[in-house]
């Protein structure tokens, strides 16, 4: 049975097409691997790339691009809204056919040892794959960013997993993990206040008290002159888009503002679509096996 494995790293460069490309392309004509979609964001500074593939196949693919991103990726110059500790600033392995979590473990440690030993990069591990509790969370484990990386590997809870406890000089420090499949899905406001959606992402994500299974940030839009509720939905089957959209629409009338539209970065799972749209049509007794698309491909 073809063991199929997803990874969906993200690279920080975001406004550069050349050097995207660059980043993208050991994904491109590889036998064993297929690229599925790549999402750049000029605000956020950063590409999100999602690939399948057989896990040596993918491993070796992964690892060309982390070596790409290195050469054209500065970060003593990158500037960005969203948070970020490195040029490969996150890579998690996701098991999709015939692989098992454990697996999925496995594969993200041997990518972690080969860089850090090849690129002198400190790489963390985390989610799944984390090597301590305090570790598991990709907030805490990014927390200081770029900037502030320099002294928190010094500190000794976080030496890194592989690699030197310095960060490389312009690569910073990678984090490499395995996880379930998650949503980055984004929510737009119709104010250019970053406090407002500062408070409301506050309220949402589970770490300060909101909805579990979400990770929420406030963004500027500069460009549109908007802000936006950056979320990670870290397992949609318990805590569904609609439920964040409609927490974010309540909390955002408190401050006179209105939801302007929404996002997906990437790509993400049939069902929490449906799920939504279910939701907001009320169908009653509704099974996936009524989608076209699932019953085409059984």
């Amino acid at each position: 049975m073809k063991k199929i494995v997803q990874c969906v790293p993200n690279f920080s460069e975001g406004r550069d097409l050349e050097k995207i490309e660059k980043i993208v392309n050991p994904f491109r004509g590889k036998k064993g691997v297929k690229l599925l979609d790549y999402s750049r964001d000029e605000d956020h500074n950063r590409v999100v790339v999602t690939v399948v593939g057989e896990p040596e196949a993918l491993k070796a693919a992964m690892l060309e691009a982390m070596e790409v991103a290195i050469e054209v990726i500065d970060m003593r110059s990158h500037e960005g809204q969203h948070p970020r500790m490195g040029a490969i600033d996150v890579v998690p392995f996701i098991p999709v056919k015939n692989v098992s979590m454990t697996e999925a473990i496995e594969l993200a440690k041997e990518v972690a040892q080969v860089a850090a030993d090849k690129y002198k990069l400190p790489i963390f591990l985390y989610e799944k794959a984390a090597s301590a509790p305090e570790r598991e969370n990709l907030a805490k484990v990014r927390k200081g960013e770029y900037e502030g990386m320099k002294d928190k590997l010094q500190q000794p809870e976080w030496k890194p997993d592989f690699g030197p406890a310095t960060p490389h000089e312009t690569a910073g420090v990678t984090a490499i993990g395995a996880r379930m499949p998650l949503v980055a899905f984004n929510v737009n406001l119709d104010t250019n206040n970053l406090e407002v959606a500062n408070k409301i992402s506050k309220n949402v994500r589970f770490l300060s008290g909101g909805l579990r299974y979400c990770k929420a940030i406030g963004i500027e839009l500069k460009e549109r002159g908007i802000v936006q509720v950056s979320m990670n939905m870290t397992d949609y089957s318990k805590t569904a888009l609609y439920r964040v959209f409609e927490l974010i629409r309540i909390e955002a009338k408190r401050y006179g503002v209105n939801v302007v539209g929404s996002e997906i970065i990437g790509l993400l799972p049939m069902e929490a679509l449906i799920d939504t749209a279910v939701y907001y049509l009320g169908v009653e007794d509704f099974s996936m096996e009524q989608v076209l698309e699932t019953r085409i491909m059984e």
